[in-house]
């Protein structure tokens, strides 16, 4: 999937079809007591013991509070009794309220995400809300039926003045929404995290409703705005509002086109977060120009830790401005630049100040073809012995760049995610990498889809498996490796044993390939038992009989395994533990930051 039809999947999430304003009126005229029979969806849910129920519940049963009504001790107010038994009642109120929606009451962590809430819903949280007193976290994230009737919730926050984390993601929050969340800000005085990601209605103008209710010395310590569509003038908003933001730490204003007149704004202003640690700004439409200007702003945030400049295909050449000024932040630990269509001259500047990066720790420059020319000199420069993340995935590897690496992997000690997929010379070479491996070896994510992989590569896998070099390994990609016979699958599986921490594997084909598992499928059947920590298999595209099918079935009934696979048997009562996905897509799979990385 490229990145156009990313963003459009992206804004048709944002409009509502005809049948979703139908449905959606007739949401919200449901009353109370006809919510009170759970919907569909919610008798789906996995039911809670009750002993999960009752977690961090500090209160006492209904029951017990009725016989201390009945027994009160000599000499004890009654008023006291009266406001305890209310307490009682009313956190059953709060416990049939969240499991009604199948979620696990806490007092102090309120998560009602994907609850299909409504206006209803909203109004009804608000009369329970003096009865959280003790509520820290409030997320009610991914229900758009609560845009528009916030104030219902927000004029009632005084009694969770404790309240630290608050998430709105995906609500499609108003102009109006934002008023109320501003003028109740002053109720919540200690929340450190805001995020009010994937609302269009945040932008247009809009932020400015929230910001001019900030005060100044702000508790605020994490604002994410991902995908708002902030215009200039929302920008403009943020930046006259970080001066009163001098706790802030992390800021992700992610897909959100930024203007070069905008970037000036913003950049001027980053002076005023001295204590900025994290700061996104993946697909916000950056150019050349755009990377300098934030390059000369660097100096005022020395903190920063990670910085995410991913996915502006129009920052090449930007890079070399921006690399000179890396050096003033002494703690920087990870920078991504994935998909940035970085030139030569970007990444040679960053060889040149890459040995003052002494705390680096991850560097993302997959999806740059000009990395494979220069990932020597790269190598030579970086503090190896401390790297932990080292994707290299599509990014044109040249032979010289692979005896680089190989030789590269004896000094990377620490290294616990290499992702090769999708260079075609890592096939017949895999062996250099594997050698200098060590039982010690921390590597947990080994990714090598579509690398042209034969079966000589496989055997010197299953080698590697054999001498403990890859024990600690929890996600294994094989993917799109179709050239790899028989004989190298059969050798694998039966050696993956030493596989104890696998969690994820996929040897899936590529939708053009259709091959039969049977000279294999013994061989995986014999080692899915002693993958103890397997939660994956990916075998998609692979050709299964029916009989091949319901022998891998009874298996991974008794795992609880997600399996992928194409046209698999409709679940029977004994293996209703299996989820069948067919065809799904390699990125959405492999969780995406937002963009393709393999192209």
């Amino acid at each position: 999937m490229d990145l156009t039809e990313s963003n459009k999947e992206k804004e048709s999430v944002q409009k509502r079809s005809p049948l979703d304003l139908i449905m959606n009126q007739l949401r919200r005229k449901a009353s109370f007591t006809e919510r009170k029979k759970p919907s569909v969806g919610r008798l789906f849910r996995p039911s809670e013991s009750s002993d999960k129920r009752n977690v961090g519940i500090p209160e006492t049963k209904e029951s017990d509070a009725s016989e201390g009504k009945e027994n009160n001790e000599p000499g004890k107010k009654i008023n006291d009794t009266e406001d305890e038994a209310g307490s009682v009642v009313g956190w059953g109120r709060v416990k049939q309220f969240v499991q009604k929606l199948g979620k696990t009451p806490h007092s102090q962590n309120l998560s009602l995400s994907h609850c299909d809430l409504t206006a209803t819903d909203v109004v009804e949280l608000a009369t329970l809300l003096p009865f959280l007193a003790q509520l820290e976290v409030m997320d009610l994230s991914w229900n758009d039926l609560v845009g528009g009737s916030l104030k219902a919730l927000t004029v009632h926050l005084q009694p969770v003045g404790k309240l630290r984390v608050l998430k709105l993601c995906s609500c499609r929050l108003t102009d109006q929404d934002l008023i109320a969340l501003g003028e109740a800000l002053d109720c919540v005085p200690l929340v450190e995290v805001l995020d009010l990601s994937w609302n269009v209605g945040v932008g247009a103008g809009n932020f400015r409703h929230l910001t001019e209710h900030l005060q100044p010395q702000s508790t605020l310590k994490e604002l994410r705005l991902v995908d708002c569509q902030l215009s200039e003038t929302d920008i403009t908003a943020l930046s006259e509002a970080l001066p009163m933001l001098s706790s802030l730490e992390a800021l992700d204003l992610s897909n959100n086109k930024l203007s070069i007149k905008g970037m000036e704004n913003f950049s001027s202003s980053l002076g005023s977060t001295p204590r900025l640690k994290t700061l996104q700004l993946s697909m916000c439409g950056l150019c050349k120009d755009s990377l300098s200007v934030l390059g000369q702003a660097l100096r005022f945030i020395p903190a920063l830790e990670l910085m995410d400049l991913s996915c502006n295909k129009e920052a090449g050449g930007g890079l070399t401005t921006l690399a000179t000024n890396l050096v003033l932040l002494p703690h920087l630990r990870s920078l991504d630049m994935h998909l940035c269509c970085l030139s030569k001259e970007d990444v040679l500047a960053l060889v040149q100040v890459a040995p003052s990066l002494k705390d680096l720790r991850e560097l993302d420059l997959s999806s740059n073809k000009t990395v494979g020319d220069t990932l020597q000199n790269l190598l030579q420069a970086l503090p190896l012995s401390q790297i932990t993340k080292l994707p290299l995935n599509s990014c044109a590897l040249n032979a010289h760049a692979c005896n680089a690496l190989a030789t590269a992997m004896q000094m990377l000690k620490q290294l616990e995610s290499l992702n090769l997929s999708w260079n075609k010379c890592v096939g017949e070479n895999l062996r250099q990498f594997l050698e200098p491996l060590q039982p010690d070896c921390k590597l947990q994510e080994l990714r090598l889809s579509s690398c042209n992989l034969t079966t000589e590569d496989v055997l010197h896998l299953e080698s590697a498996c054999q001498h403990g070099a890859l024990s600690h390994l929890k996600q294994l990609d094989l993917s799109y490796n179709g050239s790899v016979g028989d004989g190298g699958w059969t050798s694998l599986f039966q050696k993956a044993a030493s596989l104890k921490e696998l969690e994820e594997l996929d040897v899936s084909l590529s939708p053009s390939a259709s091959l039969s598992v049977s000279p294999w499928l013994p061989a995986l059947l014999e080692a899915l038992p002693q993958l103890s920590a397997l939660t994956r298999l990916s075998l998609q595209h692979w050709a299964l009989s029916s009989a091949e099918r319901e022998k891998l079935e009874k298996i991974l009934s008794k795992k609880n395994v997600i399996l992928e696979c194409d046209r698999l048997a409709t679940p029977t009562p004994k293996t209703a533990d299996i989820m069948a996905v067919c065809d799904i897509s390699k990125d959405w799979t492999h969780g995406q930051k937002g963009c393709n990385q393999k192209h």
